[in-house]
């Protein structure tokens, strides 16, 4: 386990060279002066711009500007924005932010949707099962945007039972962005866990468990449960970084100022230091919770080995 685990570790290293310099290319390589962006509808003087270009190497090919920003990777020095504020500190603001509407969704997805899961995959064909089928089918077919202004506007609107927006009123206020961040990997959830427990249930160990006496419960919770989690393990991990990134919607619609807000904001100011920082942060804990995953793989069932 252990080498299998170095191994890991050593190939997030070109990946994250890879994927750094693919977000690099594509934020600098587009149309566009951030400068004369910066300056608005007042023109900044030939020299002024001369001077910014040189100190953000703007002027520099595409490739030197990568290697001095590698450089400084290294080093720890994420770069500057515009306003000369380094990006590692808006990332140490707006990362708890961020992680903690994560927190809160991954919650929502764990409970709400093994548990619909489970009791669907337990009671195939049954009311209860066929309502999990149809929300499901609803939470995935409605756009994010939509369900978060909505429920934005029935739940703290009209009733007046979840702060409207904002995080002034702690963990209280992630609560209803984290359902809506949560909304669709909650479906996929709930699904994967009905088909994943319902195909173990027709599994041989099972029929033989309940030839030898054991109880339904039994069967349930200590042998079948236990296998058909491995998918759901695999999803609910790598579905992590995919929540942390894809929460910019969900922070402008209610505005929370955590990491993808941050992004938003600065792909409007074209700050691709900004931009470029925070997404390739976003991949390194994508490959680390995959890895993680990995390794529960072999907690969940010990048939699994790497060595």
């Amino acid at each position: 386990m252990g080498r299998y685990v170095a191994r890991r570790l050593l190939l997030t290293i070109p990946v994250l060279i890879g994927a750094s310099f693919l977000i690099f290319a594509m934020v600098y390589a587009l149309p566009g002066d951030p400068i004369r962006a910066l300056a608005g509808d007042r023109p900044l003087p030939a020299s002024v711009q001369a001077a910014l270009r040189a100190e953000y190497n703007l002027d520099d090919p595409l490739l030197v500007q990568y290697g001095k920003y590698v450089l400084g990777l290294v080093q720890g020095d994420f770069g500057t924005d515009f306003s000369g504020r380094p990006v590692l500190q808006t990332i140490s603001e707006r990362l708890p932010v961020t992680a903690t509407l994560t927190g809160v969704a991954i919650v929502f997805e764990i409970i709400i949707g093994i548990a619909a899961g489970v009791l669907a995959g337990l009671r195939r064909g049954s009311f209860f099962d066929n309502l999990v089928l149809v929300t499901t089918t609803l939470l995935v077919s409605i756009p994010v945007l939509v369900l978060g202004f909505v429920s934005q506007y029935v739940l703290g609107v009209r009733l007046g039972v979840v702060p409207v927006a904002g995080i002034n009123e702690g963990l209280y206020s992630y609560l209803l962005p984290g359902l809506i961040l949560a909304a669709i990997s909650l479906a996929y959830v709930a699904r994967l866990t009905r088909t994943s427990l319902a195909d173990s249930l027709r599994a041989d160990y099972v029929r033989t468990a309940r030839a030898k006496g054991l109880d339904r419960r039994t069967v349930v919770v200590r042998h079948t449960l236990r296998n058909s989690l491995i998918p759901v393990v695999t999803f609910i991990g790598a579905d992590i970084g995919s929540l942390l990134g894809g929460a910019i919607i969900t922070e402008s619609v209610f505005n929370i100022p955590g990491l993808g807000r941050a992004v938003f904001e600065s792909i409007q100011r074209q700050e691709g230091s900004v931009v470029v920082g925070v997404i390739t942060l976003l991949v390194f804990f994508f490959i680390f919770f995959n890895l993680v995953v990995d390794v529960l793989y072999a907690v969940l069932d010990p048939r699994i080995r790497y060595e």
